[in-house]
């Protein structure tokens, strides 16, 4: 399994637009911003179409700093 860095922005209320960076473990990056839109819009009950994606990228096993998914990848040292 792979680490993604996914960042983008999301809309809290009407006006507030919130920024984000995180990293996801999945197969690939379609299934990476599947469990994101799933994360953020569980948390912040916000709908998938006020979750905007800039940029998703792999990042390399060494690099992954969330123990979260670094664990969920199967990373753990």
């Amino acid at each position: 399994m792979k680490v993604f860095r996914v960042k983008g922005t999301f809309q809290m209320g009407r006006v507030r637009a919130q920024s984000f960076e995180t990293e996801v473990a999945a197969d690939d990056e379609a299934r990476a911003r599947e469990i994101l839109y799933s994360d953020i819009g569980s948390k912040h009950g916000t709908p998938r179409r006020r979750i905007a994606i800039t940029s998703v990228e792999e990042v390399p096993p060494d690099r992954v700093e969330s123990s979260v998914a670094r664990a969920k990848a199967g990373l753990l040292q």
